[in-house]
């Protein structure tokens, strides 16, 4: 036990600061935002690590992601949703911050598109969407036919729709399905995939998944 507290502790103050995982690149990314609309939140968001020092809304369509969600207390509010009605539910610019993570690919181009639109009119200040780079073929599973995949985004279209894009989860070959590392073994594997992170961060093209920020203009002036 002892052991592991240490290690834990070497993880989250040292490896970490040196090879920034997704969830400290989404933390640092939501910036000064006091309130999230986490766009299909699922059961275990990412938001988790620092969800409490903000006021955060879930909507996710499957229930039992909700419900899942509700025991972690991850959300101060949650709404079982068809993600793509999220434009009549919410007002414009009605919250600082709209997440989108792992969740634009589950819908074809057109509902993707129709998506940002939405999330882009509900911010106030930014829009982070968080996707494979280019289609990555997936599977229904945990009995939720929403995790099926139907569409792939580049960093250029992301970048085209004014979008700053950072790469994740290190060199694109080395993950599959679900981002699982692809070798074995697993832990070393790991290990590779995150020092890659330091150089496809600035290299997004060349990354697993893209972090996509969007900040709305008025909010800088």
């Amino acid at each position: 036990m002892a052991m592991n507290r240490v290690l834990k502790y070497l993880y989250y103050n040292f490896y970490v600061k040196i090879f920034p995982n997704y969830q400290i690149e989404l933390e640092k990314a939501t910036g000064h935002c006091s309130s999230l609309l986490d766009v299909g939140c699922g059961s275990s968001s990412p938001i988790r690590r620092f969800s409490k020092r903000i006021y955060c809304v879930g909507v996710d369509a499957f229930g039992p992601s909700i419900e899942k969600s509700k025991r972690q207390k991850i959300h101060d509010e949650y709404y079982k949703l068809d993600v793509l009605e999220i434009g009549k539910k919410f007002g414009e610019n009605s919250f600082d911050c709209v997440l989108a993570s792992d969740l634009i690919e589950h819908f074809t181009k057109k509902e993707g598109v129709e998506l940002l639109e939405a999330m882009e009119k509900i911010a106030n200040k930014k829009v982070i969407v968080f996707t494979p780079n280019g289609f990555l073929p997936q599977e229904e599973y945990d009995n939720n036919p929403w995790q099926v995949h139907k569409s792939g985004w580049t960093v250029k279209e992301m970048k085209k729709r004014g979008y700053e894009v950072i790469g994740v989860n290190g060199w694109k070959p080395l993950r599959g399905e679900c981002a699982s590392i692809k070798f074995r073994p697993k832990t070393f594997w790991k290990v590779i995939s995150d020092i890659t992170e330091l150089i496809v961060r600035n290299n997004p093209e060349k990354a697993f998944q893209i972090l996509c920020i969007k900040s709305k203009r008025h909010s800088q002036k």
